[in-house]
């Protein structure tokens, strides 16, 4: 299946159902009075987060979503039938905006989240409605209101804990191939990742997280090189961030200039993002020799002068994966401890005033 993560759409809501105008008319009651009912409501627009559903592909195809018009009302009281609203299933992690006012109308990051994103039309009313003691056979109704109108632009940001950084042919696929269940592509090529996969690492029984392989990254991808930077916007939802290099390149380049590079281009497309916690993996450590692969792997970090944690792999051979996904691990349930810890100081801060009333 392509992965498309980014669709723009227009949505139209239902119409609401005229009121009719009508009059009771039965042998033997010569004045029945006016029975004519209101109109439907229409149809309205609602998205809703699938976690079956991994990319907005299916929206490329049909840009315009309509919702059901209500009917109109009939004689003898009958009320119009409300129109069907009509529910859009999206990926979770999808953003909704507005494409004409440029407003963010949501965020579905919960599976079976909702939104509503385009209201029915209110339905109009029949002429009993307007009947009273000085106006007994009104032949006034209201007809519905139109609904809502929208251009939505949906931008999918996968969520994962954990996101792979690093140049073509770093090493990314194989590694979360090594410690998931996913199984992206890999060759002797760069550039064989071309959309961001997701994979679940089990490190135990109930201790998991998602990590997530985006295509490399070369110089000049804030330029458009290469595959440009059109999915460092996945990176955004982790905690951590991975920072793979590889220390034995097959062009004999500097590993320290590689990460430099991706450094660079990171602090160009986010530099909140380039702040976030990235930790050094020194992969393909298998093609050293053994007396030198410490000294070389030294080197790189400190002509980087690397101040984070820094790990060694072998992802084709799963050497030392094992133990940087525990370390991982550790540190995601550290996260979430902390985090949680700092909304209940929040919620437990009261304020002066609530103070001096109890005193």
């Amino acid at each position: 299946m392509k992965f498309v993560d980014e669709a723009s759409i227009r949505v139209e809501a239902g119409k609401g159902g005229n009121g009719c105008v009508s009059f009771r008319r039965e042998k033997y009651i010569p004045f029945g009075g006016p029975d004519g009912g209101d109109g439907g409501d229409g149809g309205s627009i609602i998205l809703v987060a699938d976690s079956n559903l991994n990319t907005l592909v299916d929206l490329r195809y049909q840009r315009l979503y309509r919702a059901q018009h209500g009917e109109s009302g009939k004689g003898r009281n009958c009320t119009g039938k409300k129109g069907d609203s009509l529910t859009l299933h999206l990926p979770v992690g999808t953003i909704i905006h507005d494409e004409d006012t440029g407003e963010v109308l949501g965020d579905l990051v919960e599976d079976t989240q909702q939104l509503l994103v385009a209201k029915g039309g209110f339905h109009g009313l029949g002429n009993t409605r307007f009947k009273s003691s000085t106006n007994r056979a009104p032949r006034q109704s209201s007809n519905g209101t139109p609904g809502e109108e929208r251009n939505l632009r949906l931008e999918l940001k996968v969520l994962a804990d954990v996101g792979l950084l690093g140049m073509p042919n770093a090493g990314k696929s194989t590694l979360i191939r090594a410690v998931s269940a996913a199984r992206p592509k890999v060759a002797d090529y760069p550039f064989t990742t071309l959309y961001p996969n997701l994979g679940v690492v089990s490190v135990e029984s109930h201790r998991s997280f998602v990590i997530a392989d985006i295509p490399g990254l070369i110089e000049g991808a804030a330029e458009g090189h290469g595959l440009g930077i059109q999915f460092l916007k996945h990176l955004s939802r982790t905690h951590l961030l991975l920072h793979l290099v590889d220390v034995a390149p097959l062009d004999d380049s500097d590993p320290a200039d590689a990460v430099n590079t991706i450094s660079h281009e990171l602090e160009k497309f986010s530099p909140e993002l380039a702040k976030r916690n990235r930790w050094l993996i020194l992969n393909k450590v298998d093609l050293l020799a053994e007396e030198e692969r410490e000294q070389i792997c030294n080197d790189i970090v400190q002509k980087l002068n690397w101040q984070g944690p820094v790990f060694h792999t072998a992802a084709l051979s799963k050497d030392g994966t094992q133990t940087l996904m525990y370390k991982i691990m550790e540190y995601i349930e550290e996260q979430k401890v902390d985090s949680e810890d700092q909304e209940d100081s929040l919620g437990t801060i009261g304020h002066p005033e609530d103070e001096q009333q109890t005193e």
